[in-house]
């Protein structure tokens, strides 16, 4: 009997999938470590995985930028050991891999990011996470990358947000309804899962917690320490019809 093995089962994303998808095999980082290949391959053997759903990853920008090693190794190395791996035991397996619109440069604030534009981060979690793509593209196996944007229902986590960087959101249990479907429909290639509004993270955050605190990007750099971010981070799709934002009941 072969299994799903969804990693990144405790993020905010993996979270969801598991609730969607409870027959996945979600293990922890102590119970498998995505940078260490023979970790990977036995894992995999074991439980005769076929198919991958691959949400794990170093997301934190400024973490990122202060540990190049340890973020190239997690994001890139890691996706890697997966993708040889699963092709190894299981020829026409099927891998997911969780993306973000931060692979693109987002210095034009009035467009709308499609598959078909071409990624061009603007730092290193960014860049990290476009050589996964390049990693999983150039698998032998059934793939599918999905770059999405997607925030927690409930209070924010910070207690400020920015004014003046824009995305097209959704809530991560929309992502993973979305990310489910798609598998279920075995579609592959690049697909984009995104929201039909664009907003400032500001009038995102206050949807959910009205005390959050106005930020801007000037205030940001005003430190020589904190890397650039993705200013536009609004996605379109030519794959799918965008997703209206909605609270979950």
């Amino acid at each position: 009997m072969s299994h799903i093995l969804l990693t990144g089962g405790s993020g905010k994303l993996g979270k969801q999938i598991r609730k969607v998808m409870p027959e996945s095999c979600a293990p922890t980082h102590q119970q498998l470590d995505i940078t260490d290949s023979e970790s990977v391959d036995c894992f995999i053997k074991k439980l005769n995985v076929d198919t991958i759903f691959h949400c794990a990853a170093m997301t934190n920008v400024k973490l990122c930028e202060e540990n190049h090693k340890q973020a190239y190794h997690t994001n890139v190395i890691g996706t890697g050991n997966l993708c040889r791996s699963l092709s190894k035991h299981h020829q026409d397996a099927y891998f997911i891999y969780v993306s973000t619109a931060c692979v693109f440069r987002g210095d034009d604030l009035d467009k709308y990011y499609s598959e078909d534009d071409i990624p061009y981060p603007k730092n290193f979690y960014g860049l990290t996470k476009m050589l996964g793509e390049i990693v999983v593209q150039e698998s032998s196996l059934r793939t599918l990358i999905v770059r999405t944007n997607f925030i927690e229902q409930g209070n924010w986590p910070y207690p400020k947000a920015f004014m003046d960087r824009y995305a097209t959101y959704l809530y991560s249990y929309q992502v993973a309804e979305a990310i489910v479907k798609l598998h279920r429909e075995k579609q592959m290639g690049v697909i984009h899962v995104c929201g039909d509004t664009r907003k400032s993270m500001f009038e995102f955050a206050q949807l959910s917690d009205p005390n959050v605190q106005p930020l801007t990007l000037d205030e940001y750099y005003s430190s020589p320490f904190n890397p650039p971010l993705t200013r536009n981070m609004c996605l379109s799709s030519v794959k799918m019809k965008p997703i209206k934002l909605s609270i979950n009941k």
